[in-house]
């Protein structure tokens, strides 16, 4: 089958109308933009399937429950897949994404397709500081579970991934289906030898006046992600004498 361009995905559970202006956004600045409704039972699913009638550039793909961002992000994965896609640039729904950066994310993986593009964020004022200090701690186990490879940002869901090798790994761990699947991604990828490489990208947090919405809760996804880094650090240990061989020999 021929290689297909790569287009954007776009998870999306209960974001409200914010996501048709997220949606809007990457359209203008990309050809072929899917989004997969996770289950969503706030109206947004039926709004975003009469947006794709009128526009053949985008594609909304409906799950019936809501399954987790990771288990939506597969969906798409495989979908992708099947047509022939190998790249994929994911983006939330909520509005904190640089869309006007796709373009730029895109060639970058064009340039390096082997390698995976993460979005690093660059905050501003509306960011709350609990989250930015919090990410810290996620990004430096991140960074130790692959031997510092790199990783900018394990949280940052703004990313370009080669699909196959992250199929082949999504379907192998069965945990990889709710909030942590971002960070997890990026270190299995890594161990599968996909270099990270880093580009700043803005990111906003919108009050609830300008349509933001976030299912983050601080308690539960932070036991999440305390447990995914558990199972990484294991998973960590049993490869570490072969990273460090694999190390020496690069040097």
């Amino acid at each position: 089958m021929r290689e297909r361009p790569p287009i954007v995905l776009i998870p999306s559970y209960n974001t409200g109308p914010i996501v048709f202006e997220t949606v809007a956004t990457a359209r203008r600045h990309w050809t072929a933009v899917w989004v997969v409704v996770d289950g969503s039972t706030d109206g947004t699913a039926e709004g975003l399937d009469e947006l794709a009638r009128g526009d053949a550039g985008l594609r909304v793909l409906i799950l019936p429950q809501n399954s987790g961002k990771g288990a939506a992000v597969l969906y798409g994965l495989e979908c992708a897949a099947a047509e022939g896609i190998t790249h994929v640039l994911t983006m939330d729904a909520d509005g904190q994404h640089p869309a006007d950066l796709i373009p730029a994310f895109m060639a970058a993986s064009a340039e390096h397709p082997h390698c995976m593009i993460l979005g690093k964020p660059v905050f501003d004022a509306s960011a709350p500081l609990l989250r930015v200090r919090g990410r810290r701690l996620s990004n430096w186990w991140a960074n130790l579970e692959t031997l510092w490879m790199g990783i900018g940002d394990s949280l940052f869901g703004f990313r370009v991934y080669p699909v196959a090798p992250l199929i082949d790994i999504m379907r192998k761990q069965r945990w990889m289906r709710r909030f942590d699947f971002d960070p997890e991604a990026v270190v299995r990828l890594a161990w599968r030898g996909v270099r990270p490489i880093n580009r700043d990208a803005p990111v906003r947090y919108l009050s609830a006046e300008q349509g933001g919405s976030s299912h983050f809760n601080y308690w539960r996804d932070n036991v999440l992600l305390t447990w995914m880094h558990v199972r990484l650090f294991l998973g960590f240990l049993l490869r570490l004498p072969w990273m460090l061989w694999m190390r020496a020999r690069s040097q």
